[in-house]
């Protein structure tokens, strides 16, 4: 439960998401389709940070936000959305991180049983 926390202080941290590396094997988690076309994004004028896999959940949020104006509290259900696919892209990210690091534990240690 708390192995992502004392990996901190043992062994390797969690990885930066935005710099974390995909291998050419990695499968099809690195091959995510973006749902909202570059065009939409531009339109919603969403920062460079913000365009990712969940983009499509955003724009329909601010869009929701600046329709209800006063009323922010209107747009639960878009917030909940878009705080789901975040979460969600999150722990595949990770999944793939995990599933990538430890390929590359295995590999190294046949090499190594090789080379003895």
């Amino acid at each position: 439960m708390g192995a992502h926390l004392a990996r901190r202080y043992w062994g390797e941290p969690e990885p930066d998401p935005i710099t974390m590396p995909a291998s050419p094997e990695s499968g099809i988690l690195s091959e995510r389709v973006m749902v909202a076309s570059q065009e939409e994004m531009n339109l919603a004028q969403l920062p460079l940070q913000q365009r990712d896999y969940c983009a499509h959940h955003l724009i329909k949020l601010m869009k929701c936000k600046r329709d209800m104006w006063p009323n922010f509290l209107a747009c639960k259900h878009e917030r909940h959305d878009w705080d789901l696919c975040q979460h969600e892209d999150y722990v595949q990210r990770m999944k793939q991180y995990e599933r990538e690091r430890r390929l590359l534990v295995r590999q190294r240690n046949a090499e190594q049983a090789e080379a003895a």
